[in-house]
């Protein structure tokens, strides 16, 4: 099994390098499948998945709109999705058995739209760090939900925000919070209201820009989605998804704060955790 899985990594990123057109079709077959999903779900009466939920979820006629919005987009453009079709086909599964869910994304991009018509009935909510590239997507996708970041790291600082972390009290786990939290340098402490007061069923961290020395990197994001994971009041477990395990920071960041033994599926360069609340877990990140 592990070979055939292997094999079909290596034929989907074949198809990627080849043609990105065959990446897209997929991709309008994912919402499609989702859309044919929907429709299921109106037949059968499921009104208490479809409307009911703090969010006010949309009514099916809008969800049903924007689902046939994305297919047309990615029908005609140019660009594809960041990740491969086997890496979105992981979210895809999280996001089709659990319904409509609330989804946080850290990134904005030309998957935004897709990620927001596969939870059509859900909240889906991006974080940016760029604000003239929030500008951009907005232009092609008025209707996606934003918020702009504004990181206080840098990559090269990943290997000191290791040391602060653990010498710094209101970093540790028995005590972790992001809002208001101005000592500990990893917390997100600039986020809006609105996501401190979600309780996000999955967590997409695909953001921000990580390649460079100067650029934030995405220590506070993987820390900051651990906590707010931990912190999960709501019953079952938070699904964390992290894209670009290929590197370094990353690949440590996550085995440090969402933890080898939580890690449920790795597909590609994206590792899928499941994170229960800290009631259920141990005092200690892992």
């Amino acid at each position: 099994m592990q070979k055939i899985h292997t094999q079909k990594q290596q034929y989907y990123q074949h198809l990627r390098g080849k043609n990105p057109w065959i990446l897209a079709l997929a991709v309008v077959g994912l919402l499609g499948g989702g859309l044919l999903i929907a429709s299921f779900l109106q037949s059968n009466n499921t009104s208490q998945l479809l409307c009911g939920g703090a969010w006010g979820a949309r009514s099916t006629e809008n969800a049903t709109a924007l689902q046939l919005e994305a297919i047309l987009h990615y029908a005609t453009a140019r660009v594809v999705p960041q990740q491969s079709l086997a890496e979105i086909s992981v979210s895809f599964e999280i996001l089709r058995s659990l319904g409509p869910s609330n989804f946080l994304v850290f990134g904005l991009g030309h998957d935004s739209l897709m990620w927001t018509a596969l939870n059509a009935r859900g909240k889906t909510l991006f974080l940016e760090e760029d604000p003239v590239w929030v500008q951009t997507v907005l232009k092609d996708a008025p209707t996606l939900r934003t918020d702009t970041v504004r990181y206080r790291t840098r990559l090269s600082e990943a290997n000191e925000l290791l040391r602060h972390y653990s010498s710094e009290p209101d970093c540790s786990a028995k005590n972790s919070f992001i809002r208001g939290n101005d000592k500990c340098r990893l917390a997100l402490n600039m986020l809006s209201d609105e996501v401190y007061d979600t309780e996000w069923d999955l967590i997409m961290v695909d953001a921000p820009r990580g390649y460079f020395a100067a650029a934030p990197g995405r220590m506070a994001a993987i820390y900051s989605a651990a906590v707010m994971a931990r912190n999960r009041k709501k019953s079952g477990v938070t699904h964390v998804f992290v894209h670009d395990v290929d590197r370094k920071v990353e690949k440590i960041y996550a085995k440090q704060f969402l933890c080898k033994k939580q890690l449920v599926k790795a597909v590609g360069r994206l590792w899928h955790f499941e994170i229960p609340p800290a009631a259920n877990a141990d005092s200690d990140f892992c």
